[in-house]
């Protein structure tokens, strides 16, 4: 028996559970977050006891591949963590991109608003050239194209996929708002489709365009979920703030 929680984060949807130390649990993400005959999520995190941080995570997509890093991932992981008590509200955790700081504001058991500060941010490559426009490639704790563009109404799957195959990363399209804020849409890999929100994705997007002076650096981020997230850069590193709930917690046999 596993218990299990079922959180979601802006749309961004994971099951969550802590055990007592690592091992390979792919083939366990496929099963739990199968949409018909699991939980259902867009991915699993297992939170394990680490010796200098509060805990050290696993991440697996839904096809049971394994993720460096996870924007909205960190966010649900903190929230259980806290309300766990396996860590404070101010935590240090490990991923496979590094060290994440977290803060978790606003709690109750079952939602918060919880702020990462992600790992710095890195351009590998500018202006990327496919059918007319322009990508740039950026890590944000793993690799997303980014083209910003006048409105996200139309988003290409079948370009998407051949891009996200070509280039072995999670694509992006994104556009400034009036008042300059963002708008951005995500296809993510081990997903492999478009997914309500991505925040390594939205943090790719918002630090292209503040590159380009097209914003701020405190801005307000819309994904698909249509939900508000805050993202700021502090000249090394881009905090990402918004919504988590817990849907429900059970136990999985």
């Amino acid at each position: 028996m596993l218990h299990v929680a079922k959180y979601s984060a802006n749309g961004n949807d994971f099951v969550i559970f802590h055990d007592d130390a690592k091992k390979e649990r792919g083939e366990l993400a496929k099963i739990l977050c199968h949409r018909q005959d699991g939980v259902g999520a867009d991915g699993l995190i297992v939170v394990v006891p680490h010796e200098q941080y509060d805990f050290e995570w696993e991440f697996y997509n839904s096809d049971g591949s394994y993720a460096a890093m996870c924007g909205n991932g960190s966010r649900a992981c903190a929230h259980y963590a806290y309300n766990h008590n396996l860590a404070s509200a101010n935590m240090a955790f490990l991923t496979g991109a590094g060290v994440i700081h977290a803060q978790v504001s606003e709690n109750t058991e079952r939602t918060g608003m919880v702020m990462s500060e992600l790992t710095p941010p890195e351009v590998l490559e500018q202006n990327i050239e496919h059918n007319g426009k322009i990508w740039w490639l950026i890590n944000t704790g793993v690799p997303h194209l980014v083209c910003l563009q006048g409105d996200v109404e139309h988003f290409n799957i079948e370009e998407v996929r051949e891009l996200r195959y070509k280039y072995n990363a999670n694509i992006n399209i994104c556009c400034v708002t009036n008042d300059g804020n963002m708008f951005v849409r995500t296809y993510e890999r081990g997903v492999e489709d478009e997914t309500l929100a991505c925040g390594t994705g939205m943090a790719a997007c918002f630090y292209r365009a503040f590159l380009e002076q097209k914003v701020q650096n405190n801005i307000e981020v819309y994904p698909t979920s249509k939900e508000t997230l805050y993202l700021g850069y502090n000249g090394k590193t881009i905090t990402f703030k918004g919504r988590v709930k817990k849907t429900f917690e059970t136990d999985w046999e």
